[in-house]
């Protein structure tokens, strides 16, 4: 497979659990998602809420009627920026078998057209510290360390 072949669409209910397999395949994502056959309703009871909410996007990534890849896009009305909308960018995976071959660079860019589509004046995204090599991939694609990013999970 090469990138080439790759088509980025919305997300349907039968990719949830492709989804939440690639969001669960790595040392953060094992701790925080539970990948069961079938998968636990609050998955797809989540993916319901999204699919409803005209400010969220969820695509895959499909390449030989696989799921290879999944980005949430999230556009954010404010008062700040003199009431800019900004992109935020969430959820960015790749399938391990598949990473370096193009998909996510693909996704990402897929994301920034559709955030200036949509008015946004901006798009930003938060990655783990320990996510060096997904940081050298954003900085690759122009994104820049601007922020510390903080969190509070209940």
């Amino acid at each position: 497979m090469n990138a080439g072949t790759v088509s980025i669409r919305r997300a349907r209910r039968e990719d949830v659990a492709a989804i939440v397999a690639m969001l669960a395949d790595d040392h953060l994502g094992r701790t925080r998602e539970r990948v069961e056959d079938p998968l636990p309703p609050a998955y797809y009871e989540a993916f319901e809420r999204v699919e409803r909410d005209p400010n969220l996007t969820l695509v895959v990534a499909e390449s030989e009627g696989r799921v290879v890849g999944c980005l949430q896009l999230a556009v954010l009305s404010g008062i700040s920026s003199q009431g800019g909308t900004r992109g935020l960018l969430e959820d960015v995976r790749v399938a391990t078998d598949c990473r370096s071959r193009g998909i996510g660079e693909q996704l990402v860019q897929w994301a920034i057209a559709e955030a200036k589509a949509r008015g946004c004046n901006l798009v930003e995204l938060l990655t783990h510290q320990t996510r060096v090599d997904a940081q050298r991939f954003y900085k690759r694609l122009g994104f820049t360390a601007s922020h510390v990013g903080m969190t509070v999970r209940f």
